[in-house]
């Protein structure tokens, strides 16, 4: 059947809008990736000479690298313990009923409407009370608490979203609880799990308001070194370590999508 010439129009209209809102959104990307360029010693916009010196200096700079290793072992570490906690207490609200129920629910999602500088401030106060070091665990502490409600969501909406009569058939074959959770229920909640890992290691690796409590000199994250480096100097630096930031996040995207393809990750089919 072929398309009217009012098809063909709101076709149009809508990549056109589309492409607009894409480029909206990634504006002030562009324009601090032309920044990093600029020669000079102060940060300006459009550069009158260019250069890749400032991308150099983000390279040698000690404290991004350390901050960068710190950054990544957190987000790991963090983001294993949150989908771990999160699957399990996902499938405890999908499976079960119990006694405050609702309660522990409420707790869990409460990082979702309590700002992260109060978390992380509360978790120092804490820690110094029970005079505990403000050493990486602490950080990877105060991370797993922000993302783990992110982590539960995921992991229930594909709970609900999951067959039971795979499970009971297998079941029913003779199938251990054990054999069947590893064989039929883990795999089919794969997406679930993943997009739930993914979005857990993303926030981590880009939390900044609530680790400027918990860290120090030699525990700060790649974007409180950012910080603190912007509060010294006003060079182009910090334009070209944003572009390189962007690197292992576009990496990880990718690869998901190569993988797994993000519209099942993200249950968007």
């Amino acid at each position: 059947m072929r398309k009217s010439v009012l098809d063909h129009l709101l076709d149009w209209s809508g990549r056109i809008v589309l492409i607009s809102i894409l480029g909206f959104v990634l504006l002030p990307f562009v324009v601090v990736a032309i920044a990093s360029l600029n020669d000079g010693a102060i940060l300006s916009f459009p550069p009158k000479s260019w250069s890749l010196r400032w991308y150099a200096n983000a390279f040698e700079y000690r404290d991004f690298g350390a901050g960068l290793v710190n950054s990544l072992r957190i987000a790991a570490v963090g983001a294993t313990i949150a989908l771990i906690a999160g699957a399990g207490f996902a499938y405890v609200f999908n499976r079960y009923d119990f006694m405050f129920k609702g309660l522990l629910n409420t707790v869990l999602m409460s990082p979702l409407i309590i700002p992260n500088f109060t978390i992380g401030l509360g978790l120092l106060i804490l820690s110094t009370a029970a005079s505990l070091p403000r050493s990486i665990w602490l950080v990877i502490a105060v991370h797993v608490v922000i993302v783990l409600p992110f982590v539960v969501r995921s992991v229930y909406v594909s709970l609900k979203n999951f067959e039971r009569r795979y499970e009971q058939a297998a079941e029913s074959l003779g199938g251990t609880p054990l054999h069947v959770l590893l064989t039929i229920t883990l795999p089919l909640l794969l997406p679930g799990l993943i997009s739930g890992a993914l979005f857990a290691a993303i926030l981590s690796f880009n939390e900044f308001t609530a680790s400027l409590y918990v860290v120090n000199q030699r525990t700060q994250t790649l974007p409180v070194a950012m910080y603190n480096y912007v509060r010294e100097y006003a060079d182009p630096t910090l334009a070209a370590l944003s572009v390189i930031y962007v690197a292992p996040v576009a990496a990880m995207l990718l690869l998901v999508h190569k993988f797994f393809r993000l519209e099942k990750v993200l249950n968007v089919d």
